[in-house]
């Protein structure tokens, strides 16, 4: 079926990752940044010269668009959905993508930095492309493939499907969303427009993973309230705000309930950000578990640590506010148990071995199978994400594209 078939992934990635769509958690617009508006109108131009004549760009930045049905019979909606935003850890000003054909397992020097160093010795996965051929930025940038990977290969799946209607599938749902990145990614999809039934977000690393578990997460935001005087008469009088602060991170545990100690299905307690002056300062951290209720254990141990510090500081006082991020996912998709077997399936016909895998983190999929909508993740080939190491290989994006096809297959056979 693809033997004569000839990818547009790559090709789309390669201009796709040019086009500087970071978002930014400090911004309080939606979406967070209006160049995020910049790869989606290309999205919408494209996908209608296709012939996919609903395809649009709505006021909040997400592109919606459906392929129509082949089929006579009644067929669940399948949504396919990556975002197009790219991760603040790093820049994603001119970007600059190589193509390195033919990877043979030698270090990758990046040229425009050339510290940054791609070793197969410190990323084993590079020892499954030998002949493949490898995307990297050039060395100042991270590269974009989460997720502009996956919004590639679903538009080269939307591609194939639309030049080749002799295939059998349900109507297909398209969805590009932005700040992803920043936690706010499905925050205005309007899921009656949408219409689908289950979905899957293209958002993962190697090829043959699926990933139906996440953590859940929360954020707190801790504020704490000092007292102010004049720092020449302050004596017996001045509380720091900013020096309790620096104590309560001192609290936190060395060797465990953080990222840098955590690893498999252990979560974490991770300051992000702190902000203020003596009177005031606040510290803003994210919390992580596989189970929900692991969640208010780490958050009322937090809350103790801060307690502790502030009976030192008997005039200082704290405020601790929680919100909920999103949950995770396997709790939606346990029920609903058709949308992972559909997803197996399909990875076994495009010819990979299945991988299952939790996500030490969140996808919109994680938010979407609250919404109504079970939505697994689907492997994409990113690797060493938001980082100027980060790389894919055009191989592992066509076997994205071929299992997405294949899974509209296998949804309309079984139903």
């Amino acid at each position: 079926m693809f033997s004569t078939y000839q990818f547009t992934a790559a090709q789309r990635f390669l201009k796709y990752v040019q086009i500087d769509t970071q978002s930014d958690p400090q911004s309080t617009s939606f979406p967070s940044t209006e160049k995020q508006k910049d790869l989606s109108k290309l999205l919408v131009e494209e996908l209608l010269q296709m012939g996919i004549s609903d395809a649009h760009l709505d006021e909040w930045g997400y592109v919606y668009a459906t392929i129509p049905s082949t089929t006579d019979k009644k067929v669940p909606v399948i949504c396919f959905c990556a975002h197009v935003d790219t991760a603040p850890d790093c820049s994603g000003t001119n970007v600059k993508p190589i193509v390195h054909k033919n990877y043979q397992g030698d270090d990758i020097v990046l040229p425009d930095d050339t510290t940054q160093v791609l070793r197969k010795s410190e990323y084993p996965y590079l020892s499954s492309q030998i002949g493949n051929d490898i995307i990297t930025a050039s060395g100042k940038t991270l590269l974009g493939s989460d997720d502009k990977a996956g919004v590639a290969e679903i538009m080269d799946m939307a591609h194939f499907l639309m030049t080749n209607k002799d295939i059998k599938h349900g109507e297909i749902k398209l969805l590009f969303t932005p700040d992803e990145e920043v936690g706010r990614g499905v925050n205005h999809v309007d899921m009656k427009k949408l219409g689908a039934d289950f979905g899957y977000t293209l958002d993962g690393g190697e090829a043959g993973s699926l990933e139906d578990e996440t953590f859940s997460a929360d954020g707190v935001l801790v504020t704490i309230h000092g007292v102010i005087a004049h720092p020449g008469y302050a004596k017996d009088k001045l509380v720091n705000a900013m020096k309790i602060a620096g104590e309560i991170l001192q609290s936190l545990p060395k060797d465990r309930l953080s990222p840098e100690t955590t690893d498999g299905k252990r979560g974490f307690i991770h300051p992000v950000r702190i902000e203020g002056i003596a009177e005031k300062c606040t510290i803003e951290f994210i919390i992580r578990d596989f189970d929900t209720p692991g969640l208010k254990k780490k958050e009322d141990y937090l809350q103790t640590q801060i307690e502790e510090r502030l009976r030192t500081h008997p005039k200082a006082t704290f405020e601790f506010k929680v919100t909920e991020q999103y949950r995770n996912m396997k709790e939606i998709l346990d029920k609903n148990p058709h949308v992972v077997d559909y997803a197996k399936e399909a990875i076994k016909r495009a010819g990979l071995n299945l991988k299952m895998e939790s996500i030490r983190g969140g996808t919109d999929g994680s938010r979407l199978s609250f919404m109504g909508l079970p939505c697994p993740n689907l492997f994409a080939g990113e690797q060493a994400i938001h980082s100027k190491l980060e790389f894919i290989s055009i191989q592992d994006m066509n076997k994205a594209v071929e299992t997405m096809v294949y899974l509209t297959m296998v949804c309309e056979e079984k139903n």
